[in-house]
């Protein structure tokens, strides 16, 4: 891997090998719910990123240096302990949505929940859509 290169690129591993693969069964149902939420959302086909991420869009950024990089513009990750989604968005914009969205915590750009049924599904949705629209308004798309 060259310096600076992203160690999260995408690739070309299947999304239903993956999620077919996981050995939780909460995890499995969550993931393929989340496959269609975040497709709807998005307008957007999945993709792996890395090992273990489900990224939906791309765009292109560059960084300080200089340097071209391509991400996803919303994803998830099922993780042990809960499901890592990533809008790319972040989720200071969204104080409104996220009131009404259910249990959850969150950082920057990610939100971590235990399962899906703690949360309102179309909040979700309109989180994911909204946050997915303003990035790509602000971006030059990379697919």
């Amino acid at each position: 891997m060259a310096r600076g290169e992203l160690k999260t690129q995408r690739t070309n591993a299947s999304v239903e090998d993956f999620i077919d693969g996981l050995t939780d069964e909460r995890r499995r149902k969550d993931s393929r719910r989340l496959l269609s939420i975040m497709k709807e959302a998005t307008g957007a086909e999945p993709e792996m990123w890395g090992p273990a991420i489900v990224g939906f869009g791309s765009y292109r950024y560059e960084t300080a240096r200089g340097k071209l990089n391509d991400w996803f513009l919303a994803g998830f990750s099922p993780r042990k302990q809960y499901l890592a989604l990533y809008l790319m968005a972040g989720y200071s914009h969204y104080a409104k949505l996220l009131k009404r969205l259910g249990e959850h915590s969150r950082s920057v750009s990610c939100l971590y929940i235990k399962t899906l049924d703690a949360v309102d599904e179309g909040v979700l949705r309109e989180l994911i859509a909204t946050g997915a629209a303003d990035l790509s308004k602000q971006v030059t798309s990379s697919d």
